[in-house]
């Protein structure tokens, strides 16, 4: 495993509120995740110190004294900065600061950064920089509530009395560029569209991989992309660290046989994730949303893989994608005591290892039978002077058998109903259950074909 090199130390605060709903498993998984998100910003963890409260406190978060617990400590171990669990409120973050006398960060702030220094393409890019500036401009608005214009006279003799705070003028500049980003995004969601009307036009099924960070996704997608593509332009970052993928990948994997699919590579999910950038990566998730079938990918080894799965479907209901079919996938079965007997199919439930052969094997007859679910076998007679129907299904189809009569091509396949519907002028007869009729010999000359 590659060593973290990291550029500063953090004191972690946490409040575990008495009697909400989160029980104290939840919040201590809360504080490990804070730790992991830390890391994935190169932040080293210094210590921990947390509290136990009723309520937060509506100035400091968390008590007087455990806040001056938290500056001793930081102070102590030299830390650069403090990090705490929750979002913190504009007037919480200023009186800690000045209570601590270092940076301060919320969870929110840190994933933010996290995404800042992942994304590589112009989208994510402006997606990232829309949601940093949702999450600023209340802050600024609402430290600084007073630092409005301030008008005079109407007419020439206008005036604006004592001038803009130089706050209100950062207020403004953030409003103006979020309406730049706005129309940006506007622009890339268009080419995005165009080019998913494009795959669909090509009727080649769609495949999304979801689940929180670091389940395994990126790993899966580089052994499909290993088996089957073999490119090595075409993988994807892949590392043992929250969101170490960002950007949304899309790759054709070719099984053989005219039975491709589209694999996408979405950002991971997370407890706590911000809504700023779930609406602000709304349009690289429409990707989900237009998916033929999702692979739930889950990290069967954590303890806490229950949670996190129910986030990922909580989120996918919020995007609007909870009713696509769904595989179930529990990876890294391997490191898992409870999973030993892998890899095995239950259903849509699969336990497998995305690293081993067997399993990804196992993947992929699971993604082929559900994605070509709505295929028909179907015989097809195509006169000569009509060979780009042929050709088309040859290409387009699953071929099963293909013999030249006098009268033409007989084609023996297996097709998506809208291509039986296209060519069915070319159809022969069927059987009622709508098999295929029985053939009379292939070009090899065997007799039958089921």
């Amino acid at each position: 495993m590659k060593q973290i090199e990291y550029t500063e130390r953090a004191v972690l605060a946490g409040a575990e509120l008495a009697g909400g709903t989160d029980p104290k498993e939840e919040f201590e998984r809360s504080m490990e995740e804070l730790a992991n998100l830390a890391k994935a910003c190169y932040i080293e963890p210094a210590a921990v110190v947390t509290q136990r409260l009723e309520s937060v406190h509506k100035g400091l978060y968390m008590g007087k004294g455990k806040v001056q617990e938290i500056r001793e400590v930081a102070q102590r171990l030299e830390a650069d900065l403090v990090l705490f669990d929750n979002a913190l409120t504009p007037s919480q973050l200023r009186n800690l600061q000045d209570e601590i006398g270092k940076p301060v960060m919320d969870r929110t702030s840190l994933i933010l950064d996290i995404f800042e220094s992942r994304a590589r393409t112009r989208e994510a890019k402006l997606q990232v920089e829309t949601a940093r500036l949702q999450y600023l401009l209340p802050r600024l608005v609402g430290m600084h509530e007073a630092l409005t214009r301030q008008g005079g006279t109407s007419g020439s003799m206008s005036s604006r009395g004592s001038g803009e705070k130089k706050l209100e003028l950062d207020r403004r500049r953030i409003e103006h560029r979020l309406t730049e980003l706005k129309k940006e995004l506007e622009e890339v969601t268009v080419e995005r569209r165009v080019q998913r009307r494009r795959r669909q036009a090509g009727k080649i099924p769609l495949v999304a991989l979801v689940g929180y960070t670091n389940a395994g996704k990126s790993t899966i997608m580089n052994a499909m992309v290993d088996a089957y593509v073999q490119d090595e332009e075409k993988r994807v970052l892949e590392e043992d660290m929250l969101f170490a993928t960002l950007d949304t990948s899309v790759r054709r994997i070719n099984t053989g046989n005219n039975q491709d699919f589209l694999l996408s590579d979405t950002v991971g999910f997370i407890h706590k994730l911000p809504h700023d950038l779930v609406k602000a990566f709304r349009s690289t998730l429409e990707e989900v949303q237009n998916a033929d079938l999702l692979l739930h990918v889950a990290d069967c080894s954590d303890p806490f893989y229950q949670e996190q799965m129910k986030t990922t479907l909580d989120t996918l209901g919020e995007l609007g994608a909870g009713d696509i079919p769904m595989l179930t996938i529990y990876n890294k079965a391997d490191l898992s005591e409870s999973f030993k007997d892998y890899p095995q199919r239950k259903g849509d439930k699969l336990y497998l290892c995305a690293r081993e052969e067997e399993s990804l094997r196992l993947l992929t007859e699971a993604i082929l039978e559900k994605v070509y679910a709505d295929w028909v076998e179907y015989r097809f007679l195509i006169p000569f002077e009509k060979g780009n129907v042929a050709t088309y299904l040859m290409e387009n189809a699953q071929v099963i058998s293909r013999r030249y009569t006098q009268e033409g091509t007989e084609l023996a396949v297996k097709c998506h109903k809208m291509d039986k519907n296209k060519f069915a002028e070319y159809t022969l007869l069927a059987e009622p259950d709508g098999q295929a009729c029985r053939a009379q010999g292939d070009e090899r000359g065997k007799g039958t074909v089921e």
